[in-house]
């Protein structure tokens, strides 16, 4: 089997405590550690950094629904062509809206993918974060708003575009790659 990163992945009893429990608890919670847990412990306090922003952005209340956070890593994940992001995103997206072919669609064209036209609204103006964020204006404001988001979701928005920019390239970098699991989860009913 090919390795999940170009960089050593360390042993998991090695890291510190709120780490290894960090770990566990994903474990307990998913049934398997995503590779990005243990590739990124490679640098336990870039880890540690990662996770706290990840929690913060994709866990707080927001006028975005959690398959809308996950649409945006998916759609934005897509344009900077991470692999890891894009299937293991996939899935959480899949599972969230109990839909298997919504990943697939948002990332290959989300223009053309059964969404809401709200919605697609949303990934426009991630992809424009994403591509060109020096670029935003006023008038990506006011149609967001026309919309019916709020100047805190459009802050959501950016950063998990801006988030994911960052996860992407990292996981470019070291070309970390997806656990198998995520390519079959969500694909079928339970």
């Amino acid at each position: 089997m090919a390795p999940i990163s170009r960089y050593p992945v360390p042993d998991l009893s090695s890291l510190p405590d709120d780490l290894q429990q960090m770990i566990k608890d994903v474990l307990e919670k998913a049934g398997f550690i995503p590779n990005v847990f243990l590739t990124l412990a490679h640098r336990p306090d870039e880890l540690r950094a990662f996770f706290a922003y990840h929690t913060a952005v994709m866990d707080r209340p927001s006028g975005l629904s959690k398959a809308e956070k996950e649409m945006i890593v998916v759609a934005t994940s897509a344009e900077n062509d991470c692999l890891y992001c894009v299937i293991a995103h996939g899935a959480i997206l899949r599972v969230y809206e109990k839909n298997a072919m919504i990943a697939d669609q948002i990332a290959t064209n989300y223009r053309k993918a059964d969404i809401t036209d709200r919605q697609k609204v949303m990934l426009d103006f991630a992809v424009k974060v994403c591509h060109d964020s020096a670029k935003v204006n006023d008038d990506d404001f006011a149609l967001m708003h026309e919309h019916g988001f709020s100047d805190d979701d459009i802050w959501d928005i950016g950063a998990i575009t801006a988030l994911f920019g960052l996860s992407n390239r990292m996981a470019s970098l070291i070309s970390m790659r997806p656990n198998n699991e995520f390519y079959a989860l969500g694909r079928t009913p339970r």
